[in-house]
């Protein structure tokens, strides 16, 4: 049976995904008004979110490290998706959500009001997401990617960007880029379908890189790290009429992780893995603490403070790539407001301890 190339399907299934999300914001704006937030006791606004298992996500080391007077968060479940983590925030589900910046830039061409606040994940030379290969595999170039199978955890996504924009940067044509076939595969199952034949190349990163590799028999082929360097990859967004009727919250959620991301840039790796640990062995959600050891560093600019290129690259990327108008900036879909590193300084943080950690540039 002929299959339609599998970029056709991809953009379909995206296009149809942000649709639906640029829709249900509508409902819940017709609805009760998504601006609303629920407070507590003693008066602080809760944010609903979705977490990651056996890991611990910024807002929740901000959390656990006191970093928020205003603010509560209120954990809703987990998501390995970041389009769908976005797509949460933008019906309303949740109060905030993460993603790959393309991702976001995708919901923001579909007119859904969202705006990202605080970068909170990206690639420098200790993490990163790579592209792996079996140690024997014929395949060496891009080129042998045509007719093979790539394994990512979601499509429209950071991997399904940067696997096309490392194929076009080697040379080959949007034919030829389109028999490449990308597939989904949970991170968790993703090694082992490396290993046992059922897809050609598998991505992976974090706690899921650093044990298939400590495995060995799996050969790099590339990273997001060798197309850009040290880059910071996606943020965190909120609603815009939510962060309009709720600036004192949202500010001291965003100087909450834009501080705890600092911390983890200023203390020794052994201290943030020991927070983790702590962290998750409190919240009770029977987790595996182990994972957290993986941790290597931040992978954000310092205070996950957003440049404009992190948002513009994937705007000229989608104008090159697909049919993106020219109605949408950078400035429209990202703010520094409420980020206090945001002038190029970095003021006194603390430790774990209470310590402080004295002002530095």
């Amino acid at each position: 049976m002929r299959h339609r190339p599998i970029h056709r399907r991809i953009l379909r299934t995206v296009t149809l995904a942000t649709a639906a999300v640029a829709a249900a914001a509508l409902v819940t704006g017709c609805g009760s008004s998504s601006s609303e937030a629920t407070t507590t006791g003693d008066g602080k606004t809760v944010l609903r979110y979705q977490g990651s298992a056996s890991q611990v996500t910024f807002p929740e080391l901000a959390e656990g490290l006191g970093y928020f007077d205003k603010v509560s968060l209120d954990w809703v479940g987990d998501t390995t998706s970041g389009p769908q983590d976005i797509q949460s925030a933008a019906t309303g589900d949740t109060d905030f959500g993460g993603a790959f910046n393309g991702a976001i830039v995708k919901l923001a061409a579909a007119k859904s009001p969202v705006e990202s606040v605080v970068s909170y994940y990206g690639a420098d030379k200790e993490t990163f997401n790579g592209f792996y290969v079996l140690q024997d595999s014929p395949i060496r170039s891009a080129r042998d990617l045509i007719g093979k199978k790539v394994a990512m955890n979601t499509l429209g996504a950071h991997a399904e960007f940067v696997i096309r924009e490392w194929l076009s940067q080697q040379g080959l044509s949007k034919d030829e880029i389109s028999q490449v076939e990308l597939t989904v595969v949970p991170p968790v199952n993703t090694e082992q379908a490396l290993r046992q034949g059922q897809i050609d190349v598998g991505t992976l990163g974090s706690v899921f890189r650093e044990t298939a590799t400590e495995r060995g028999g799996l050969r790099e082929l590339f990273t997001d790290e060798s197309l850009y360097g040290t880059f910071s990859y996606g943020s965190y967004v909120l609603r815009k009429d939510f962060i309009e009727a709720n600036k004192d919250a949202v500010g001291d959620f965003v100087q909450g992780v834009a501080r705890a991301i600092r911390w983890t840039q200023t203390v020794p790796r052994e201290v943030v893995i020991g927070k983790y640990r702590e962290i998750i062995a409190q919240r009770g959600r029977n987790e595996n603490p182990d994972l957290v050891g993986y941790w290597k560093s931040s992978g954000v600019a310092p205070g996950g403070v957003i440049a404009d290129e992190e948002i513009q690259i994937w705007i000229d990327w989608l104008r090159r790539n697909e049919d993106l108008g020219d109605d949408i900036e950078a400035g429209d879909i990202y703010t520094n407001e409420f980020n206090p590193y945001s002038n190029g300084t970095y003021p006194e943080n603390s430790d774990a301890n209470g310590q402080a950690l004295g002002t530095s540039k």
